[in-house]
């Protein structure tokens, strides 16, 4: 089987790695507030107040997220789906290399990168090895 090059996994994905982070960042900050806006996503994520609101409207045309009152943004269940996935590998990656010595932050840089690109099966044998030892 030929090597999968990083931009035939692109096409294999439904769902962009910045639509992820950006659905990964709102439940976290809905997680922490109880509520998100497009100022509290924004300043999660560092990006521009227009970044922002260019990606939610693309979010909200695939029906990932609703905006509701008082521009709160809200996931659907296929945007909290992808959001709380996303999360899970991010965690575990984090914790996979804190766990063979990588530095915290270093960690979670890296684990944000490799999140987006670690196939589901790879995802699974890694979450198999993490059950089975003491990290």
């Amino acid at each position: 089987m030929p090597l999968l090059i990083k931009e035939d996994l692109m096409k294999e994905k439904l769902h962009s790695e910045s639509q992820e982070d950006y659905l990964e960042a709102i439940y976290i900050v809905n997680q922490r507030n109880g509520y998100c806006r497009s100022v509290d996503l924004a300043e999660q994520l560092g990006y521009s107040k227009a970044s922002v609101s260019v990606a939610i409207s693309k979010m909200k045309a695939e029906s990932l997220i609703t905006v509701g009152h008082a521009g709160v943004l809200e996931l659907t269940s296929e945007g909290e789906k992808i959001a709380r996935y996303t999360l899970k590998k991010h965690e575990l990656i984090k914790k996979l290399l804190c766990g063979i010595g990588v530095e915290e932050q270093q960690a979670d840089v890296e684990a944000c990168k490799i999140e987006h690109i670690i196939s589901e099966e790879t995802f699974q044998k890694l979450t198999e090895a993490a059950d089975n030892c003491a990290l």
